[in-house]
């Protein structure tokens, strides 16, 4: 028997449209009803998560709970989140439910080391994620190199999520600071990026650049597919992994009205 999904959105709101549509995209089916039964809750009003985690701020897990049980009762099968800092109380949320949650950042790290097996990524993220050391647990564990922005590729990084793409400015000014940023991760060594904040993925859709990276969102939702007992479309001729045929057909986000992620502007 086939299986439903859960989200605990809200976190921003936009990244749980995205993660919405990552996985439809993802799901080989031939007819609407051959889709995924999807359950949302996206409750905007999740306490900010870097803000908890850094400077002891409202804590999020009882809010976030009350989303867990809601999806309870409709039926999920498994859960998933859309935000990468909110799996800082992932630990905490499993011990209140029976139901599964997929974690992200393991399903990202796997996905690493299968794809660029050898290769040192680049973790492109908040402060807040960087700080919390989850990501790098995460590959430590894979066995995949990565290495993190230094203080100035970090302010800017902070400044392109917080001040373009969750102020809902044009993203064109910041194209050529984008190039530099990853041009000067290439020369440190990366190989390749994680879009390891759920904005970013909308900047690497709207700025040109060769990457080549790894969407943490993209891959849970190929994940949750998978384990849902659903097919995943096949890839393009000539290219990408399993389930990666959705780059030109996946709508592509502008900008951000609400924070997509870990909401106002905390290091």
């Amino acid at each position: 028997m086939k299986k439903t999904i859960g989200i605990v959105g809200g976190m921003g709101p936009l990244a749980t449209a995205d993660l919405l549509i990552k996985i439809t995209m993802a799901t080989r089916a031939d007819s609407d009803r051959e889709h995924i039964r999807v359950y949302i809750d996206s409750d905007a009003a999740i306490p900010d998560r870097t803000a908890a985690i850094l400077e002891g701020g409202e804590d999020p897990v009882p809010e976030m709970t009350t989303a867990l049980r809601n999806l309870e009762r409709c039926g999920a099968d498994c859960i998933v989140m859309a935000c990468n800092t909110a799996h800082y109380f992932l630990p905490r949320l499993r011990k209140l439910t029976e139901t599964p949650i997929l974690d992200m950042l393991e399903i990202t790290a796997k996905s690493c080391a299968r794809l660029y097996p050898g290769k040192k990524a680049a973790v492109l993220a908040t402060t807040g994620t960087l700080r919390t050391g989850l990501y790098d647990r995460a590959l430590q564990k894979e066995g995949v190199p990565f290495l993190l922005p230094d203080e100035k590729q970090q302010a800017f990084l902070m400044h392109l999520i917080y001040d373009v793409v969750k102020a809902s400015r044009p993203m064109q000014p910041a194209e050529e600071g984008w190039a530099e940023l990853l041009r000067e991760l290439r020369e440190r060594g990366a190989d390749y990026f994680i879009l390891a904040c759920t904005e970013l993925p909308i900047v690497a859709n709207t700025l040109p650049d060769e990457g080549p990276f790894v969407d943490p969102t993209e891959e849970l939702a190929k994940a949750a597919v998978v384990y849902c007992g659903y097919e995943l479309k096949e890839p393009p001729e000539g290219g990408g992994p399993p389930g990666d045929d959705t780059t030109e057909q996946r709508p592509r986000a502008q900008a951000v009205p609400d924070g997509a992620e870990d909401g106002s502007p905390k290091g």
